[in-house]
């Protein structure tokens, strides 16, 4: 999850006026836990992180995902699915058959837009993000269907773009 843009609009207050929302989402679904990928990570303890979410969401905020040093530009493209990868493959079994999805507003940071919920850095998170999520979410419980099948295999219901 990243903070910007997500959680509020990027370049204004940051004053997490979408957290609620996505709150509210998540409440629905007590598996789902939340991984921080934001820049904010790199700026504030985990516990500072924390405390930006309600007290009954806290718990379920696990961590935040490893920093990547890009050795060149072009490296930057997808770097944020990158770091996201490398935590699952530290935090889960079997990656391939993770159930994960990201909240960003940069698709730049993501090559495989199928389990991006991607929102508009104007607006952050919104009802129709939330609708979004929602599905995504409910679509790994029942039967983990991978999101490449659930929303037409690429960024909220659009192809995959090639690679």
């Amino acid at each position: 999850m990243d903070f910007d843009g997500v959680t509020h609009p990027w370049g204004e207050a940051e004053d997490f006026r979408c957290l609620p929302l996505i709150e509210e989402v998540l409440r629905g679904f007590e598996e789902a836990k939340i991984i921080i990928s934001s820049d904010w990570r790199m700026l504030f303890s985990l516990p500072k992180l924390r405390s930006r979410f309600s007290e009954d969401i806290r718990p379920r905020v696990l961590g935040v995902t490893p920093h990547i040093l890009p050795r060149r530009g072009s490296e930057l493209h997808g770097l944020r699915e990158q770091e996201a990868k490398l935590w699952l493959q530290q935090h889960t079994p079997d990656i391939a058959a993770a159930a994960w999805c990201a909240l960003d507003d940069a698709p730049g940071n993501w090559l495989t837009r199928s389990h991006l919920v991607l929102t508009d850095f104007k607006r952050g998170f919104t009802d129709e993000d939330a609708g979004v999520l929602r599905h995504m979410l409910l679509s790994f419980r029942d039967g983990g269907a991978q999101p490449e099948r659930m929303n037409g295999g690429g960024l909220n219901g659009f192809p995959e773009p090639a690679r």
